[in-house]
């Protein structure tokens, strides 16, 4: 009796030391695939592990994984616990392969499973496996970026456009955007797409179903191989299982896919030295160049608009208009810029004005040079030039002006030919004098001792005081360095952010405004040329010139969120708050630079 139960207590020991000890095994679906078939690869353990590293899968790729998969139950007390990474496989060649051994920590110790061998065959007719949910979208998945031109000119427009390539053998019910795209080197804006529609297409040969899921306008703004970052997206992909409905049919899975695109290297041509004229200020594209004023014939004091304009398509918003000059007799004011241009797959296009009010202040004629505006062209290669004719403004009534000096009959430049013109009398030349007095009798009171007298001869002693603490207030503003700095620089943001105060409430004209301020205050605060406006130059610039990391890094904030606001539903209070963000990150660069 007392062997038996030191037999069964011996047994029940061994049995508990076994259930305890660490299984950890490696398991395929099939020993035996052709070589266009897949297998499924688990590696399973009976304890919780730390430091999981599967084997390195030689001869084999990865085409799905590792999926995870966690079991913990309870049986008449005793709890049973199950781990699982499972891995999808396609052999890449024939012949035996070995898939080699995983590695996980369990308490401390490190355990391994065993190498297993599958035998990889001919290709089969109906390839197994092929309807796994895991490794489904792989194969039939696919996000594209085209580029319309692999090697542009510098500021030459280019297109990048992301299909979404979708089998005939899946469907997908939904996607959104993971990430939104950057361009850390271009000039961008990104084009509206009016709804997600699928379209009839091929990919590889075979016939797909793809959808435009973004698109944008590039124009680049450095030279040599530039990178476009890739996106990705998450796309809810139905695919068939092995369980079917007890009809027959088969039951559908939804599985959620992560695809990204590939990064795309676009190599940028410099814009040729030879032949370049020396007016050019970077305009890339086909354009038209003009001025026209708006009346030629008027009298002194009243006013015309010259109007300086260029249309056409190409890098309008990245180019400066040539200055109009006038002779020192015409008054001219600062112009007003208008821009009427809009942006597509094939370029913006469309015109940039400056309008400029003159005032002439006397009569005569009066020349306004010609201009004269250059710009290179992409499709021939070459520089273009367009110049315009003088214009002659004739100033019929007024105060007679110095006339300029011209050259005589002989063509010497050096002989100054005399214009004065005689002195004509109208006969109204003695209008001003007064023919009839306004005599006063002699008994009225006297000026003199009069209250308005001795008014008017305190008065001058009153005054002095306050001019002595006006002179003082004026003296201490003047000296108030820092008050007329921010001032002036309160002025200065103001006047930049003009525009996009008008355009509150309308989202996309506001940030576009917005945008366009900060890079036009930059233009004229630092003489910066168009081609330097990536915002890694500009913070390059503005720490060269002194400015601190946080007021550069707000800048640079304010451009990201211009970017990312025209795609990205931005409410009134965001637009007020990236508004009064820009007016005094303007105030503390121009206090500081």
């Amino acid at each position: 009796m007392k062997l038996k139960l030191i037999v069964l207590s011996l047994f029940l020991f061994t049995t508990s030391l076994l259930s305890a000890q660490v299984k950890f095994t490696a398991e395929v679906s099939r020993e035996q695939v052709g070589i266009n078939e897949r297998l499924r690869v688990d590696f399973n353990m009976n304890k919780d592990g730390d430091n999981f590293t599967p084997p390195s899968f030689t001869g084999f790729k990865v085409v799905g994984g590792p999926n995870q998969q966690v079991s913990n139950s309870w049986v008449n007390g005793k709890s049973t616990f199950s781990k699982t990474y499972s891995y999808y496989l396609q052999p890449n060649s024939k012949g035996t392969k070995t898939i080699g051994q995983a590695e996980v920590t369990v308490d401390g110790t490190v355990y391994k499973t065993s190498p297993v061998n599958v035998e990889v065959g001919d290709a089969v007719e109906r390839p197994q496996d092929g309807n796994n949910a895991a490794i489904v979208p792989e194969d039939n998945l696919h996000l594209v970026a085209e580029v319309s031109k692999p090697n542009p000119y510098l500021n030459e427009a280019i297109t990048v456009v992301y299909k979404l390539y979708v089998s005939e053998r899946i469907g997908i019910s939904n996607f959104r955007m993971l990430d939104n795209p950057t361009f850390p080197d271009f000039w961008s804006q990104n084009l509206n797409i009016n709804g997600y529609r699928f379209e009839q297409g091929t990919y590889r040969g075979e016939p797909y179903r793809y959808a435009v899921v973004h698109k944008s306008l590039l124009y680049p703004q450095k030279t040599g191989k530039l990178e476009i970052d890739p996106i990705a997206i998450s796309v809810s992909v139905d695919v068939p299982s092995q369980r079917r409905s007890i009809f027959g049919g088969i039951i559908y899975q939804t599985v959620e896919k992560r695809v990204t695109s590939s990064s795309r290297e676009i190599d940028v041509k410099p814009l040729p030295t030879q032949g370049k004229p020396a007016n050019f200020t970077g305009a890339v594209g086909s354009f038209e160049f003009s001025v026209d004023p708006s009346k030629t014939t008027l009298d002194a004091g009243e006013s015309l608009t010259a109007s300086v304009k260029v249309r056409g398509r190409g890098n309008l918003m990245l180019f400066d208009l040539p200055d109009l000059s006038v002779p020192a007799s015409l008054e001219i004011y600062e112009p007003e810029r208008k821009e009427n241009f809009s942006s597509t797959l094939n370029g913006t296009q469309g015109s940039l004005t400056e309008d400029y009010t003159i005032v002439p202040s006397r009569k005569g004629e009066y020349p306004i040079p010609g201009l004269n505006f250059s710009y290179f062209d992409p499709r021939s290669e070459t520089y273009k030039s367009i110049s315009t004719n003088d214009i002659v403004i004739d100033v019929e009534n007024g105060p007679v002006g110095t006339p300029a000096s011209s050259t005589n009959s002989t063509g010497d430049s050096n002989v100054v030919t005399n214009n004065k013109q005689p002195v004509t009398l109208s006969g109204d030349q003695f209008r001003y004098i007064k023919l009839k007095a306004n005599l006063k009798s002699l008994n009225e009171p006297s000026f003199f001792r009069s209250w308005l007298f001795w008014l008017l001869l305190i008065l001058p002693l009153l005054i002095i005081p306050l001019v002595i603490v006006f002179g003082k207030k004026r003296e201490a503003r003047a000296n108030d360095v820092t008050g007329n700095r921010i001032r002036k620089a309160d002025k200065l943001a103001r006047k930049y952010l003009s525009e996009a105060r008008k355009n509150l409430g309308e989202q996309q004209q506001f940030y576009i405004a917005l945008e366009r301020a900060m890079h036009n205050y930059l233009k004229a605060k630092l003489h910066i040329q168009t081609g330097e406006m990536s915002k890694e130059r500009i913070s390059e610039i503005l720490t060269e010139k002194g400015v601190d990391q946080t007021t550069t890094a707000q800048f640079i904030e304010i451009l990201k969120s211009c970017e990312f606001a025209r795609y990205t539903p931005a409410s009134m209070v965001t637009m007020k708050q990236d508004y009064d963000k820009a007016a005094n990150v303007i105030s503390t660069l121009d206090k500081q630079l």
